[in-house]
């Protein structure tokens, strides 16, 4: 159990005429009698309540209301309050999705209740992931659907599977008993997730995952991969080693083994959206893919495959008629200036590429002259330079009403480190907008209007920074 920023006291629950004493701090979760009770205490810090509203599968966007008095979201969402005692509050909820394994005594959840304070506990982006198991416990379902398996734990009262893919909920994450362990299907989009078993209490990392991840406040979790692509390779019946390598992998000749199938050699990964180059290694001999048409010389003049995940972007440029040649450059590709061609139309120069979900900035180079997107209102900096800015397959679009005599409006904040001004908004009607992609987990941002700082109005959603103001709070899933 934690103990820092808790008070320790005792309390006394009756059950079937039997006292029990638990130790514990003034915010709690446990299960009684298949009803799902959670004690808090509303004067604890931000973080803490968080912490465990989301592990109660309560929506964390609520604490503030919580800890000014106002239950009503907690109504909402299925709970009731059964007594209040000062700052400490009670509420309970039933589980009647658990009653194929009862519990009697109560069962903490709370034991070692992981810190989740912004992304921690949300694994960072990777370019590609492979699943290591000592045994295979956790896999896809032709219906879609990922399985996890416990083996084993045949004496636990309750085991619940909680992650980044239900912001570490237990709520809807009740595992089945099953002769020979615990199960439950989850489903899942492509990408990496982190997760962990709760058994009687007991927060576990799974036991048969080798790949295992420091969420950057002291927990350890495993890590799983949801894959999206099956590499394959005919042929080449009597190599004895066929290996898999790519700028995903930093070129490794030894990580990527594929596997023969009859006569295919084959290996299924998860790769990210974007662009990666390969090739195989078949008996220590460099092959290209021959069913992918698609190839790319790297520095050295070598010729390697190039396999695209993930949708289409489209650049633009009208005009320029007379111009040689005209490229597009950006975060995305590390800034080079004669790496993206773009190819000339009868209206100007177009260029179809692929990128992964997320915010990027860009400019054109028109032989050799950088410009930002002419037809584009929407602007960032990096390193005091302005650029075009770009949010492929945005999921959340800020508004900001009023402030129709303002000459320039930005959003910024821990989605973008903070950086400068951030990125400008359109003027549209009553009101500014901008649209970008979020990760999952706690968003904090702010508007800056003609150069003032200001917290989003039409947010009910704040908490204090470390300069003596104000942040907007917003939780992304």
């Amino acid at each position: 159990m934690r103990r820092s920023g808790y008070i320790i006291l005792f309390f006394v629950l009756l059950l079937s005429s039997v006292k029990t004493v638990f130790a514990q701090s003034r915010n709690n979760l446990f299960i009684q009698n298949d009803v799902l009770v959670l004690e808090l205490d509303v004067n604890s810090p931000a973080p803490v309540l968080d912490s465990i509203l989301k592990v109660a599968g309560v929506a964390a966007e609520n604490t503030p209301k919580i800890k000014a008095g106002d239950f009503k979201p907690m109504a909402d969402d299925g709970w009731s309050m059964i007594m209040r005692n000062g700052n400490l509050v009670t509420f309970n909820r039933p589980l009647a999705e658990l009653n194929d394994n009862p519990q009697d005594m109560p069962l903490r959840i709370t034991v070692n209740l992981p810190q989740f304070d912004g992304e921690p506990g949300y694994p960072k982006d990777v370019k590609y992931g492979i699943n290591r198991f000592k045994k295979n416990t956790v896999y896809g379902l032709s219906s879609g659907l990922t399985r996890f398996v416990l083996p084993g734990y045949f004496r636990a009262k309750r085991v619940f599977l909680s992650g980044s893919f239900n912001q570490w909920s237990t709520l809807k994450g009740a595992m089945k008993k099953i002769e020979g362990g615990w199960i439950i299907d989850v489903k899942l989009e492509p990408g990496v997730y982190a997760y962990k078993f709760i058994t009687d209490g007991r927060w576990t990392t799974d036991p048969n995952n080798l790949l295992q991840s420091d969420d950057g406040v002291g927990n350890t979790n495993s890590i799983f991969y949801k894959y999206n692509y099956t590499i394959k390779l005919k042929g080449y019946s009597s190599a004895k080693k066929v290996v898999l390598t790519g700028d995903f992998n930093n070129w490794d000749n030894n990580e990527i083994t594929l596997q023969k199938r009859g006569n295919v050699w084959e290996r299924p990964l998860y790769l990210s959206e974007g662009k990666h180059a390969y090739h195989f290694l078949v008996d220590g001999r460099k092959v290209s893919d021959p069913v992918n048409p698609l190839k790319l010389k790297d520095g050295e003049s070598n010729l390697n495959s190039l396999l695209t995940v993930g949708g289409t972007v489209s650049f633009k440029l009208a005009g320029y008629e007379n111009a040689k040649k005209v490229y597009v450059s950006g975060n995305f590709n590390g800034w080079k200036h004669n790496d993206l061609a773009m190819d000339k139309t009868a209206n100007g120069w177009v260029l179809n590429t692929t990128l992964a979900a997320g915010n990027y900035q860009y400019k054109f180079i028109v032989d050799g002259h950088w410009i930002t997107d002419p037809a584009n209102p929407n602007y960032a900096k990096e390193g005091g330079i302005e650029n075009s800015f770009l949010s492929v397959k945005p999921n959340q679009t800020f508004r900001l009403k009023g402030y129709s005599n303002a000459k320039r409006v930005t959003l910024t904040g821990n989605f973008n480190y903070w950086e400068g001004e951030g990125y400008t908004m359109t003027h549209a009607g009553d009101e500014w907008v901008i649209s970008v992609y979020l990760k999952p987990g706690k968003c904090l941002y702010k508007f800056r209007v003609d150069g003032k700082w200001i917290i989003d109005p039409a947010n009910s959603l704040w908490e204090p920074n470390d300069r003596g103001t104000d942040n907007s709070v917003l939780w992304k899933e």
